[in-house]
């Protein structure tokens, strides 16, 4: 069994916790990282999580997403989950971190993630692990807006949550800019 790092709301480190425990009765707050991939015009790699994936499955997501593990580092675990799930290896940096809730009604499951974004960029072949991915597409911001708009159920929660948190807090990173 996975073990997740317990943090607080300023990010520290807390104590451990098994990855199924961690979503289960609304949820602890652990550390999380979610990736941002863009190509060279500037589009946004999306996945559609694979139907085993224990919550929010069959939904459209960021690029990928993980949870460190016990003394790994957040920039390992991003690099970690853009080798596992769509076989890449981005450059990446982090550009925020945000912290939030969202609970799944289908797995009865609950994120409360301490989450590090992370935005980078990738111009090879994208080859999705079909037992963590079902589907890939590269998007502009037009088509998201348009898609998020039209079919807010078709999408993991944190998508919109970390879209509108990083950008109300503004700067010069590529999510802002993307989205501009």
């Amino acid at each position: 069994m996975e073990s997740l790092q317990v943090v607080n709301e300023a990010g520290q480190t807390v104590g451990t916790i098994g990855k199924t425990a961690a979503h289960q009765s609304g949820g602890i707050l652990h550390r999380a990282v979610s990736v941002f991939v863009f190509d060279e015009a500037n589009k946004l790699l999306l996945q559609r999580r694979a139907a085993t994936k224990y919550h929010f499955a069959e939904m459209w997501a960021n690029s990928c997403c993980s949870h460190p593990l016990v003394n790994e580092t957040p920039m390992a675990a991003a690099r970690r989950a853009a080798r596992n799930e769509l076989r890449i290896e981005p450059s990446l940096s982090e550009i925020a971190t945000v912290i939030y809730s969202a609970h799944d009604p289908m797995s009865d499951l609950t994120e409360q993630e301490y989450d590090h974004i992370f935005a980078g960029q990738w111009s090879g072949r994208v080859k999705p692990n079909p037992l963590e991915v079902n589907g890939i597409r590269w998007v502009t911001a037009s088509d998201l807006r348009d898609d998020l708009e039209k079919h807010p159920g078709r999408f993991a929660p944190w998508l919109s949550i970390i879209l509108d948190d990083v950008l109300a807090k503004g700067g010069d990173n590529p999510l802002v800019r993307f989205w501009a």
